[in-house]
């Protein structure tokens, strides 16, 4: 009896960490085609972009696309344990990484943006007058002044601790803020706050009229450009990996380029992505 109950335990710890990714992501549907695929990613769904790919694709290809809502790291998560058919993350070194360890395939350079960092428009840390994002970064822990971290190893959160790394500072204590959460709600938070955060340029453009408070305070680091690519799981490896690779490639398309490049130009009268060749000047 003794016996069994630890192999039950042992069954449970290896399930464990399955059924938290499972259980983690919101799932939303495009198109309603036999050809169904599912794709975890972050920002590109959240802000709409992904909605107009997807649709654009399930019509002329016969598809549904499912997508899990999960930061870059949690996006891989998903693909190393199969639950995904694709993901479009921003972590390059961790994509590289995959494809090397042979769970992913078809790495394919899509877009970027950048990160901007944000924060309270009287500035307390003075980061404006910074020069590169380390210097800024070194400013706001110096000042001890609030900073909101994602937290939730997403490719921000990745790229955030790249920065505090060149910045030679382990960030803690009361003025940094861990939320756990996505981009939008922990902008907001900083929001409410009145903290430092570093936001993508996409989030910031659809949400800054809902944030009076914050202001741009730093840009234009290479440092702090974020390209995107897609990862596909190997073909057979599960039942929509013909499929997503499919959709990679309209991605990669001048049809998918110009959805890209297009985006968000009509609602916020500035497109929230750059294509993949502009993203190649900055790819590592």
């Amino acid at each position: 009896m003794h016996r069994a109950r630890n192999v039950l335990a042992s069954l449970l710890l290896l399930l464990t960490p399955c059924l938290a990714l499972a259980q983690s992501a919101t799932i939303e549907t495009y198109g309603s085609g036999p050809k169904v695929f599912t794709l975890a990613t972050g920002s590109p769904g959240e802000l709409g972009l992904l909605k107009v790919l997807g649709e654009a694709f399930a019509t002329s290809n016969g598809a549904t696309l499912k997508w899990l809502k999960a930061g870059t790291g949690e996006s891989l998560d998903l693909l190393k344990a199969k639950h995904v058919d694709m993901v479009m993350v921003h972590a390059p070194a961790k994509v590289d990484q995959a494809v090397k360890d042979g769970w992913a395939v078809k790495k394919t350079l899509i877009g970027s943006n950048e990160f901007f960092i944000v924060g309270p428009a009287a500035d307390p840390a003075k980061i404006a007058a910074a020069k590169t994002a380390v210097q800024a970064y070194q400013d706001i822990a110096k000042a001890k002044a609030p900073f909101l971290s994602r937290g939730d190893n997403s490719g921000t959160h990745q790229k955030e601790m790249a920065v505090w790394k060149a910045a030679g500072i382990e960030p803690s204590g009361p003025w940094y803020i861990v939320t756990k959460d996505f981009m939008t709600a922990t902008l907001k938070r900083a929001e409410a706050e009145s903290g430092y955060f570093m936001t993508d340029s996409s989030t910031w453009v659809a949400e800054k009229k809902n944030l009076p408070k914050l202001k741009i305070l730093f840009q234009g680091d290479k440092m702090l450009v974020n390209t995107y690519h897609a990862l596909a799981q190997p073909a057979g490896a599960t039942a929509g990996a013909d499929t997503a690779a499919a959709f990679i490639d309209f991605v990669a398309s001048d049809k998918g380029q110009d959805i890209i490049r297009g985006f968000g130009k009509a609602q916020y009268g500035e497109a929230l992505y750059n294509d993949a060749a502009y993203a190649k000047k900055y790819d590592q």
